[in-house]
């Protein structure tokens, strides 16, 4: 059971099923950083860190996914935040309220510089992919010092010396995330940890893994709507391979995330980039058999008339990007390939 269930079971579940069953919006949605305040309010954001409950903290992001990816996506972003800035050593920064994001997205001709040698210190230049830049309060970003090394920094949104392009922003899939690039021009900023830390430390692939239990939260709400059909008395032989082919996914996807975060539990300080490659390849897997097969036994009905299934089937495929595709599948091969032999063995 999610921390979301232990603490609220009741009210909190009536809030996440209702901003689910919103109806649709065209662009940012002001009630997606309302809830994060409600969220943060309830102190439902103080998850458990991972390597200490991180099946818990896993099994709570895919709930909010399962309500909402452009929520997840807040939701995530700001959860991990706050285990940075705790294994960074900095978390007396998220003492006051507010509502934080991560962009650690490097983009040719986007880049962060740091001008300054102090914890405080200056910005210039841009960021690409900052995700709901609209709608939370702060955020740690990867920036450049003057050795060329990457340092995490945190700035405080809506500064005047900031300025906002959301043009680019033409998504259809999570279209209420808005992603918008930030051009700062002598932006004050806090160092937090040391150069290169933000990647070095455990937390980094750790926090991968939550993604993929992100991806499996909105597969999983997905795959409810055809169990749902099915336990319907009428015959239909072709939907119940459907289900059985969802059902199979989902399963293995559920083994592979509790594997992986009983495994970061037992070793929270080792590299987890293998494990986590492996989880969010099977997935990622998983995630694109259930959108295939939903989508084929219930036809076009509930992606015009029902406005939650009709999001979610949009905005997963486009939270599904945050994987490297092929990539990502050519490091789990250049991982394996320096593996010794044998660890497939049942």
């Amino acid at each position: 059971m999610s921390i979301i269930q232990d603490l609220d079971p009741g009210n909190l579940h009536t809030l996440l099923h209702d901003f689910a069953q919103r109806p649709q919006v065209d662009q940012a949605d002001s009630r997606l950083g309302q809830l994060m305040q409600n969220l943060q309010a309830a102190q439902l954001d103080r998850l458990p860190l991972p390597g200490q409950q991180t099946l818990r903290r896993w099994q709570t992001l895919a709930r909010v996914a399962g309500c909402d990816l452009a929520l997840a996506k807040l939701y995530e972003g700001h959860t991990d935040a706050l285990a940075i800035l705790t294994e960074c050593g900095a978390a007396h920064l998220a003492e006051d309220k507010g509502i934080w994001g991560v962009w650690a997205a490097e983009m040719p001709g986007a880049r962060t510089l740091i001008h300054g040698d102090g914890a405080q210190v200056r910005l210039s230049g841009s960021k690409a992919w900052c995700s709901g830049a609209l709608q939370i309060d702060r955020a740690l970003l990867t920036a450049w010092d003057s050795q060329d090394q990457p340092q995490l920094v945190a700035i405080e949104l809506r500064h005047p010396s900031q300025r906002i392009h959301g043009d680019n922003w033409q998504a259809v899939g999570m279209a209420a995330t808005q992603s918008v690039e930030i051009h700062f021009d002598d932006t004050p900023a806090l160092r937090v940890g040391q150069p290169g830390q933000y990647l070095s430390r455990p937390g980094f692939w750790q926090g991968g893994g939550g993604i993929a239990a992100c991806w499996y939260g909105a597969a999983q709400a997905l795959a409810d709507y055809l169990h749902q059909q099915r336990r319907q008395p009428r015959q239909d032989p072709h939907a119940d391979a459907h289900l059985g082919a969802v059902d199979a996914a989902l399963f293995g996807a559920r083994a592979a995330l509790r594997e992986c975060a009983a495994w970061i539990d037992c070793q929270p300080d080792a590299d987890a980039s293998l494990p986590v490659h492996r989880l969010r390849a099977h997935v990622e897997a998983a995630a694109n058999t259930v959108l295939e097969h939903v989508g084929r036994a219930l036809g076009a009905g509930p992606f015009c008339r029902n406005s939650h299934f009709a999001r979610l089937s949009a905005d997963l495929p486009v939270f599904l990007r945050q994987s490297h595709a092929e990539r990502d599948l050519a490091s789990l091969g250049q991982q394996l390939a320096q593996a010794p032999l044998g660890d497939w063995s049942l």
